[in-house]
This record gives C-alpha cells, sequence and structure tokens, in this order.
C-alpha cells in the first residue's frame, strides 16, 4: 500500500501483547501510532516495545488515528468503539464485541452510519486450513449436522487464568463465538438455540438449530485441566465426514491474514466482510438466546 494505516491500540494485556501490537506494527500496512490501556504503566510499557506513543487520554489517541484495534473485555470494548465508530475510525474488535446485543446493535448502527470498515477477531476464519475446508464443504452439500468442542483449562493457568470477565462469563462468552461461527458458516446461519445447559464446572453444551435444517451441537469449557487443550469441528451428511482441527495456523498469523484484509477493506472503500461488526451482532444474538435457554 502507499500509505500504511495510523492504528491505535486499546489494552495492554497478554493478547494485545501476544497479537495486537506485533502483529500492527510488524504489518507493512499499518503503523502502531498510539496504545490506550486502563493502567497507564502498562500502556506505556507495550507503546515502547514497538515505537508507539502512550495515551492517557482516549479522545486525544482517536484524533491521531485512522483505525482503532481493541483488546479489552467486551463490557469495555463496547462504549469505546461506539465512540470509535462515531469519530469516524475502523475498527478491528474482539469477540464478543459488545456487553449485550442492545450495546451490539448500538455499535452496528454507528458502524453503518459512519460507513467505516470493521472486522472481529474470529481467528480461525483467517486461517487457510478453515477456508479450504469451508470451500470443500460448501461445494459439496448435503450436510445435516455437526459437533463441535472447545476444551482447556485457560482459566486454571496461564495468560488469561486472571481475566475477571472470562471467569464471570465463561467459555460462552470466550470462545463461543468462535465455535458459533464456524457452525454457521460450514452449516448455513444459526436461526436457533434448540437448547442449552451449562454445569457447576463451567461446562456448556448447546444445539443450535440452522436455516436448511441442519442441526449442531456444542461443548465448551475453559475449567477442565486437559492436556493439550482441544478445539475440533466435524461436519458430517450423506457424503461422510470432514474435521477441522483449528491448530494449524499460528493465531498471530490468523491475525496478519486479518490484517491484510482490513487494509485492503480502507483503501478500497469496503465497508462490508464476513466477519464484520454485523457478524459480531450475529454471533451476540445467539450468546444471549443460549444463556437464555439455559437459564444462567
Amino acid at each position: 500500500m502507499d500509505e500504511q494505516l495510523r492504528v491505535g491500540l486499546v489494552g495492554a494485556g497478554p493478547w494485545a501483547q501476544m497479537i495486537h501490537a506485533p502483529g500492527i506494527a510488524n504489518h507493512p500496512g499499518t503503523t502502531l501510532t498510539g496504545v490506550w490501556a486502563r493502567r497507564p504503566e502498562a500502556a506505556s510499557s507495550l507503546a515502547s516495545s514497538f515505537g508507539a506513543e502512550p495515551f492517557s487520554d482516549y479522545a486525544e489517541l482517536l484524533s491521531t488515528v485512522d483505525a482503532v484495534a481493541f483488546s479489552v473485555p467486551p463490557g469495555v470494548q463496547g462504549p469505546m468503539a461506539l465512540e470509535a465508530a462515531r469519530a469516524g475510525k475502523h475498527l478491528v474488535l474482539e469477540k464478543p464485541i459488545a456487553s449485550s446485543v442492545a450495546e451490539a446493535e448500538a455499535l452496528v448502527a454507528a458502524v453503518e452510519e459512519a460507513g467505516v470498515a470493521s472486522l472481529v477477531v474470529l481467528t480461525r476464519r483467517y486461517a487457510p486450513e478453515t477456508k479450504e475446508m469451508l470451500a470443500q464443504l460448501h461445494r459439496t452439500g448435503g450436510w445435516t449436522g455437526a459437533d463441535s468442542r472447545w476444551i482447556s483449562g485457560a482459566l486454571l493457568s496461564g495468560p488469561f487464568s486472571d481475566s475477571p470477565w472470562r471467569h464471570d462469563k465463561g467459555a460462552l462468552d470466550d470462545v463461543g463465538p468462535h465455535a458459533f461461527d464456524l457452525l454457521d458458516a460450514a452449516l448455513g446461519e444459526i436461526t436457533d438455540v434448540l437448547a442449552a445447559n451449562v454445569t457447576d464446572k463451567g461446562l456448556w453444551q448447546v444445539i443450535l438449530q440452522h436455516a436448511g435444517g441442519a442441526t449442531s451441537t456444542v461443548s465448551l469449557c475453559l475449567s477442565l485441566p486437559v492436556q493439550p487443550p482441544f478445539a475440533d469441528l466435524t461436519v458430517f451428511g450423506e457424503n461422510g465426514h470432514r474435521t477441522l482441527t483449528n491448530r494449524d495456523t499460528p493465531a498471530a498469523e490468523c491475525f496478519t491474514n486479518l490484517l491484510d484484509d482490513f487494509v485492503a477493506m480502507v483503501h478500497s472503500g469496503t465497508v462490508t466482510h464476513e466477519c464484520d461488526a454485523r457478524r459480531g451482532l450475529h454471533l451476540q444474538r445467539i450468546i444471549e438466546l443460549a444463556r437464555h435457554k439455559a437459564g444462567a
């Protein structure tokens, strides 16, 4: 690209350190202009590592950038992304995109009114093996069901084990969007949550209805000490079955692929994408339906 996008990063936690900051700083189409975080010392530390400027004032950060990437909890992201969209800034959003359907609807409305580009970090959707499998599924057809499992001990140990919002919301909000997105992309739009249950150990099990009649099941948990953790998707039907294990392409490379799409969208004036903010709203509605069905 002739001109790099000036990107501001909101958040300085583990995911921002591992994925967002290095991805934005090292991508040929973007430059990491500034960092804002709730803890100024964290913003300063991360910014200095990548030659960016730390900001203590969010409005000031917005005045210096073309786009904002978020790596903060949904309850923080929702209002701040809304402000950024209204300021005409393009958005890279984490999932869930907000803390409620109403908040997500307001964000999508602002994105559409401002005419800005938006992408949600649905990491595995940007992996080549995922794109290849989805294309194969669509070419073949005849799929009647699927099963997806996202199981780990991420809340027990590791970089995300001290995350308050993950402990509060659990696997449904954290890895649920990834599972629902892939199932939706594979089998057709999810139109209803037929049943949902969550155990006192944090294991979610959800049954989904898809347009066209297919159904799927999902198991989600962040508090089982399984080693190694696993995430998989198996689709089955009249032509046999296909399985995606979701781990071939590293998350950092998936984020680079996301930035490829994001930069191309901004420079071409494109504001729609299969993983844009509208997708985030669709997934937020599924989360809310599942929580309602489970009485949680």
